[in-house]
């Protein structure tokens, strides 16, 4: 994990959640739910004071859609858009390794790779695939430094993220790309190499939403492709008619007041994909962090877990993204538990 060791030898005061799955090929989103909910028939009939007082008191926040509506740092689940823009700029290519020593040193500074303990060191010697499996903050600090924020930014924003996906659902957050220019308007900070380091491997100004995160799994697993994510199957007129894609879409950014996006293809090359999703494979299998919940599933699955710290000082939220089928991917989910630990937990 990036942010903090977690174990499954601890409990973790989880307090709500959500999770997303999605069409990897359409956007069509199957299924999203957040936790804790509420009753909507309450409010059809008139809510009580001492219900909406429960509701609207609650820390946990039941009348937020923690879907598309809040945005929470990353982790590690951000490190296959730093591994893209590593493979895309030649900074690395499939079959390079690096020797994680257990701390990252530069200008005299350090950062500690997160398997850095009293008991071992780093990972050693891993490529691409491998530091995704691993989790490895020290091959992606190097990463960072190699190919630099605007690279980074630039890939994570093709994937969606640091902007609203265009569901049509009111008050849609566009979260938080991390990027000089954000640092700059947010905090009138400038930007150093730290704020690069630490956005390679997800924190920083890094915030992004679960309904975002399952559009970013979705473009990895279908090969780069921009999907529109959406709600609607289909409108039927009365006549049978099918209103075009088109013009659903124009009305319902009309009423949300949304901008048609043009997304440039940045076309990834697949070989570049495939070393990724490959990452992504070794995480559900032996040894890899989500192990447990995948060793005797008939499916074989690609994902990542993540923690990534709150800086309220409660335990991190907990990450799980992940495809199936993994040869040809049809689902992308995404869990987030709100102070899970670990994404292992997920």
């Amino acid at each position: 994990e990036t942010s903090t060791n977690g174990g499954f030898g601890k409990a973790y005061n989880a307090t709500g959640g959500s999770c997303v799955a999605m069409n990897v090929k359409t956007g069509e989103v199957l299924a999203m739910a957040s936790y804790p909910d509420y009753n909507p028939q309450s409010f059809a009939d008139g809510i009580s004071s001492e219900e909406w007082n429960k509701y609207s008191n609650n820390e946990a926040h039941p009348l937020l859609n923690k879907t598309m509506q809040s945005a929470y740092e990353p982790g590690s689940i951000f490190k296959m858009v730093t591994a893209i823009a590593g493979l895309e700029s030649g900074s690395i290519t499939m079959n390079d390794k690096i020797n994680d020593t257990g701390v990252y040193k530069k200008y005299g500074a350090e950062w500690k790779c997160w398997y850095y303990t009293d008991y071992h060191s780093g990972h050693g010697w891993l490529n691409v695939s491998g530091a995704i499996e691993k989790s490895c903050n020290y091959f992606f600090y190097e990463i960072g430094y190699r190919v630099g924020i605007d690279n980074i930014s630039k890939y994570a924003s093709y994937l969606g993220l640091g902007r609203k996906t265009g569901i049509e659902l009111q008050d849609e957050t566009s979260g938080v790309l991390a990027t000089a220019e954000n640092k700059k308007k947010m905090y009138g900070d400038d930007w150093y190499l730290g704020d690069t380091l630490s956005a390679a491997i997800g924190q920083t100004l890094n915030s992004f939403s679960p309904l975002q995160m399952a559009k970013y799994v979705s473009m990895l697993s279908n090969g780069g492709k921009n999907v529109d994510v959406t709600l609607i199957k289909s409108v039927i007129k009365a006549d049978g008619s099918e209103v075009s894609k088109d013009e659903i879409k124009k009305y319902t950014n009309e009423k949300l007041g949304l901008k048609n996006e043009t997304t440039e293809d940045l076309h990834v090359k697949e070989s570049n994909l495939q070393a990724i999703l490959k990452g992504m494979k070794g995480v559900t299998s032996e040894g890899g962090t989500a192990y447990s919940a995948f060793a005797n599933f008939d499916i074989e699955v690609g994902g990542k877990t993540g923690s990534a710290q709150t800086g309220d000082g409660k335990d991190a939220h907990a990450w799980f993204v992940g495809f199936a089928p993994y040869d040809n991917p049809e689902i992308a989910v995404v869990v987030l538990v709100e102070h899970g630990g670990t994404g292992g937990y997920t």
